[in-house]
């Protein structure tokens, strides 16, 4: 439940803090005096959408700060959020800068507002004038029975839900197939053809630089030959004697120096790297000569390979850019390739596929419905009863299942009728039910549907609209009721409901300020007069007042 609201600097609110108790909690107030704000700023605790328009003019920001006792199952999910809370007590905040930007809190950890809707949002409900208009379409009306139904029903139905998108998926999938059948077998004969080509040439990474290599060779190679000739005879010498050359010369220096060491130990270092740049020199000559001896002209070898490179250049085409990325693209393909072979892909197998999905939706669906005309029977009956207490004796309301082809939330359209007496024929509630009707059958599907609601809190703001006289004191009778198990927050024009209260909070404007107070006794009296319409100051007003509060409270312990 809600236990303290602080807000900040909200609409015509500068600055407002109230306590809540238990029980029934009416909250009233003159026209204008900031009511609506006091919900306002309830529902941005509750994850609403933030609107910098709320923020009080001249004020740089609002802020509201709510305390709310919670029981071990929203201790859990506060702590999965990284929020804490303590001794039971969940501190909840939220900030609206008249920039536009907003913050939310939760246990004190900064969350975005749709925590505080998933988490703070299952614990309070509000309902108002609004609803009872969203209570004439078909979809309210959907979710107003299927919520009576409670846990074990909400489980039924999202089987339900769960069957229907796997069908609409198969669906789906199998028009795809047949949809572009002929471009799947094109795709897969050219992905065949591709992988044969690539699986015949074989090619391996680093293949095409060692092509290129060998075929710069055998395209050179008479220059090659002249060339290694040339470098052969500078390291070895002419043939004719000429010419020594770097080998020789290197040895004649090595013995040289070496020579030399005996008379100067300093030279023994050069002596040494002399004889082995003359070692080094030597096998130079001798690889450079077998080289030279290798390097003859090969045609055919030639042609194989730019055949071969060209062979390669044709299976990147569109494919890859080299070697190692065929091969990647090579894996990609055959992937694919199995895919489109899979039975998964053949239109005959998908076909069994949702014959099947479309049973399970069939009998999922026979299920739900049979679960709906169950409840239909039993909230129709709940209603009735109330609806009868609530000075509408003939009034009957029916709730139609009418059949139609499955559909995301069904196989039936539910329709709420109201009767208003016997005689009369039974039309939906958008045709012909007035807004005090309409109040009345809104308040009495709530005193049903709080048995299997989950929210500890209830919030109702001005749902006695267009009722009055013995009507409005059974409205408050039934509001007290349902407050025996339930935190309820009433927001009424109605001294007749407001006299039922356990708290009176009276919202007013002084100077352009409003402040909430909470009133007893005397001052109570005196805000019950003044919503009767009479005059507080007028000792006959007020006992009148005192009357309606004592007839009240003989109702309440009655």
């Amino acid at each position: 439940m809600i236990e303290s609201l602080d807000i900040a600097n909200l609409g015509v609110i500068a600055s407002a803090h109230v306590d809540f108790g238990g029980g029934l909690i009416v909250v009233t107030g003159e026209t204008g005096a900031g009511k609506t704000m006091v919900l306002s700023s309830l529902q941005l605790l509750l994850g609403a959408r933030a609107d910098a328009a709320l923020v009080r003019s001249g004020a740089d920001r609002l802020s509201v700060d709510g305390i709310f006792s919670v029981g071990d199952d929203v201790v859990s999910r506060v702590e999965e959020a990284g929020g804490v809370v303590e001794g039971g007590e969940l501190i909840v905040g939220r900030s609206v800068r008249a920039a536009g930007r907003s913050r939310a809190h939760l246990g004190s950890r900064p969350v975005p507002a749709s925590a505080l809707l998933e988490i703070v949002g299952s614990m309070v409900t509000i309902h108002g004038q609004s609803d009872q208009i969203r209570l004439t379409g078909e979809a309210a009306q959907r979710r107003a029975l299927d919520q009576f139904g409670g846990a074990t029903h909400a489980a039924l139905l999202e089987e339900y839900r769960e069957a229907f998108r796997a069908a609409v998926d198969t669906k789906h999938r199998l028009d795809s197939l047949r949809g572009d059948a002929n471009d799947r077998a094109e795709e897969l004969e050219d992905l065949r053809g591709a992988l044969a080509q690539i699986d015949a040439l074989n090619p391996q990474p680093g293949e095409e630089e060692e092509l290129v290599r060998e075929a710069s060779r055998l395209t050179n190679v008479e220059d090659l030959r002249a060339l290694m000739g040339v470098s052969l005879g500078y390291l070895k010498g002419d043939d004719r004697g000429d010419y020594a050359g770097a080998v020789e010369s290197a040895r004649g220096a090595y013995a040289q120096l070496d020579n030399a060491s005996h008379f100067d130990e300093a030279v023994a270092e050069f002596a040494a790297r002399a004889r082995s740049q003359a070692l080094e020199l030597d096998a130079l000559a001798d690889d450079v000569s077998a080289y030279l001896s290798r390097l003859d002209a090969d045609p055919e070898r030639l042609a194989q390979i730019h055949a071969r490179r060209a062979a390669i250049k044709d299976a990147l085409r569109g494919r890859a850019g080299d070697i190692e990325s065929l091969l990647t693209w090579a894996d990609l393909a055959r992937g694919r390739v199995k895919e489109l072979s899979a039975p998964a892909s053949d239109p005959a197998v998908v076909e069994r596929e949702l014959a099947q999905a479309q049973r399970r939706v069939l009998d999922v669906g026979a299920r739900l419905s049979k679960a709906r005309a169950r409840l239909a029977s039993e909230l129709a009956a709940g209603v009735n009863d109330e609806l009868h207490a609530l000075s509408m004796p003939d009034a009957t309301l029916h709730i139609d299942l009418e059949a139609t082809k499955p559909s995301s939330h069904g196989c039936e359209t539910v329709v709420f009728r109201l009767q208003p007496h016997p005689h009369a024929p039974a039309r939906p509630l958008g045709q012909g039910a007035s807004g005090g009707e309409l109040s009345r059958v809104m308040l009495a599907l709530e005193l049903m549907l709080g048995r299997t609601e989950a929210s500890s809190t209830f919030i109702f703001d001005e749902i006695d609209a267009g009722i009055g006289g013995q009507t409005a004191t059974e409205v408050g009778a039934r509001l007290k009721r349902l407050a025996a198990s339930r935190q309820v927050i009433v927001v009424t024009h109605l001294a007749q409901v407001a006299a039922f209260g356990d708290q009176h909070l009276v919202i007013e404007k002084l100077d352009g300020t409003t402040n909430i107070r909470e009133v007893t006794g005397a001052q109570r009296e005196a805000e019950l007069t003044r919503m009767m319409g009479g005059d507080p100051h007028s000792q006959a007003a007020r006992r009148h007042a005192s009357q309606v509060l004592a007839s009240a409270v003989s109702q309440s312990q009655g």
